[in-house]
């Protein structure tokens, strides 16, 4: 399994200008693929987004059947996203397995609180322990990054509990990082816009079901479909909160006419469009702000 580590490192040292990755960035390539090594076997858990696609692709070069690529495949997984992850996985040939997580069967993951996304990874960990029998000790990863230690993370509270690792963040790899040499390895992420699970896009403490998970979906879909690959559909009941980059409003207001059709053929009654643009997490804003009476 060493030489197949070995052998990355010898060949991303090569060609310094695809992507333009830094010497830093390959420094830490190298300790990830030491990590890896050290930590060997491994399963990943990859949902086809910018990190988790990395995360894979270096664990699959780095120790071949060594690592093992699990998709958790569920409604708050974007049909999109499966559908790349699927693609990823066969172009590279990993060591790939799907498997069904139950989330919505679980009363605390539904209420949608602001702990939310510990439910839900706690279904996924839980889960994919089950399957490290078929490979004797070894070691759960995910692909958290430094940054996601800024924001609400409650899925971090639940990978702690069970030791799961977090290889990309404990060689300090940052997204702009990751874009690079995602490009530099030939993977169709390296430009992908940053991603979340469907379930986010549901207001707190409105329940989370399939029916606003598929229309939050579908709906993402047809704006993409428009050309704004860049988007959210907030789901605040029957009201759909619309995100676009800010410099993109105009153009939104362009098409307000087919899309306030669809997203009425999708449940929402009330169509709006938020002005201050697209930004991730903003449901949790809700949780920083102090009402007055």
């Amino acid at each position: 399994m060493s030489g197949q580590g070995s052998s990355l490192r010898a060949t991303i040292g090569d060609d310094m200008q695809v992507g333009n990755p830094t010497q830093e960035d390959f420094q830490k390539l190298n300790d990830l693929c030491t990590g890896l090594e050290e930590i060997s076997p491994v399963m990943v858990a990859y949902s086809g987004g910018v990190d988790s696609s990395f995360l894979a692709l270096v664990a699959h070069e780095a120790l071949d059947s060594g690592a093992r690529i699990v998709t958790a495949v569920s409604p708050s997984l974007a049909r999109t996203d499966l559908e790349r992850a699927r693609r990823i996985a066969e172009h590279f040939g990993f060591r790939y397995q799907e498997v069904q997580t139950r989330e919505m069967e679980r009363p605390d993951y539904v209420a949608n609180g602001p702990d939310r996304c510990y439910h839900c990874k706690t279904e996924l960990f839980e889960f994919m322990d089950t399957l490290l029998s078929l490979d004797e000790g070894a070691c759960l990863c995910y692909g958290a990054i430094p940054e996601d230690q800024g924001d609400h993370r409650p899925g971090a509270r639940a990978a702690a509990e069970r030791k799961v690792r977090a290889p990309l963040a404990e060689v300090g790899l940052t997204k702009p990082a990751i874009r690079r040499l995602s490009r530099h390895l030939g993977l169709e992420t390296w430009s992908l816009p940053s991603q979340a699970c469907l379930a986010s896009r549901i207001a707190y403490h409105t329940p989370v079901t399939t029916e606003k998970l598929e229309a939050v979906d579908l709906g993402e879909e047809f704006l993409k479909g428009l050309g704004f690959e860049t988007c959210r559909v907030r789901h605040h009941e029957r009201i759909a909160r619309i995100e676009v980059p800010p410099e993109r409003l105009v153009e939104l207001l362009e098409h307000r006419e087919a899309v306030s059709r669809r997203m009425r053929e999708l449940g929402f009654i009330y169509v709006t469009c938020d002005l201050m643009g697209l930004r991730s997490g903003s449901m949790n804003e809700s949780l920083k702000l102090r009402v007055v009476p």
